[in-house]
This record gives structure tokens, C-alpha cells and sequence, in this order.
């Protein structure tokens, strides 16, 4: 529903291992579907609240133990009266999905090797939408 929160104001918070320097390509993707609800003028690059420090991560709620490899997200919309506050939140401790998913995206293209014409350009969300997944 484009719109459904308009005027309401977007924030983003995400955390990653300090060696990660820009802001993921999930929470740009999540981003631009919230800015579609919200209309909001938020941008991705200047307007994500990225922590990299592992002090700070931890104070956020990551895993001492997953320092090294981790992707917390929170994203909220919040009315212009402050009174309503609709949040998301997802959280990724440690590598092993995405290792998972490259294996799987790995499949997904050998098979389509055999059946598209050669150079067609494929993204995860093709192996997401056709259930490609193990």
C-alpha cells in the first residue's frame, strides 16, 4: 500500500563486523520498500545509523561470539505525533546463511545454465522466488 505511512519518519540502525564499510545490501533493499509506504526522503547513505564498533555492537545485542560475522537490522516508522511506532527487526549471527545461500544460488545458475539463453543476468531474488532454496 503506497503511502500507508505517509509522513511518518524512517530510522535505521544496522550492525555488522567492523571490517563491513558501507551499508548492506539488505537494508538498502528493505529501505527502498519502507520509503514506498512512508514516503520518506531517506537516503541509504547518509541516513543509516551503521555501527561498527564492537563495543557498541554488543550494547546493541549482538553475540560476543559473533563479532566476526553478524548483520543486525532495526528499522522503524514512527507518526509525525510520535504517538505510533511500527518496527521491524531482523538479526543474522555468524556466516553459515550465507555460505547456505551462495551454495544454493550456485545451483540455481548451473540449472538455469542449461535451459536461458547465455549472458541473461540473474539476482537472489530469482532464486528466492523460484524456491530455489535448500
Amino acid at each position: 500500500y503506497p503511502s500507508a505511512f505517509a509522513g511518518y519518519k524512517l530510522q535505521v540502525t544496522e550492525s555488522h563486523q567492523k571490517t563491513k564499510a558501507d551499508t548492506s545490501g539488505t537494508a538498502k533493499a528493505v529501505i527502498d520498500s519502507l520509503k514506498v509506504l512512508s514516503d520518506d526522503d531517506f537516503n541509504t547513505e547518509t541516513d543509516v545509523d551503521m555501527i561498527r564498533d564492537e563495543e557498541e555492537s554488543v550494547e546493541f545485542g549482538v553475540p560476543f561470539e559473533a563479532l566476526g560475522g553478524h548483520a543486525f537490522h532495526t528499522y522503524s516508522l514512527t507518526s509525525p505525533d510520535q504517538s505510533v511506532t511500527f518496527g521491524l527487526v531482523h538479526n543474522v549471527v555468524g556466516r553459515n546463511v550465507y555460505a547456505e545461500g551462495t551454495a544454493d544460488a550456485v545451483k540455481f545458475l548451473a540449472k538455469k545454465m542449461t535451459t536461458e539463453p547465455e549472458g541473461k543476468v540473474f539476482s537472489m531474488i530469482n532464486v528466492l522466488e523460484e524456491g530455489a532454496l535448500e
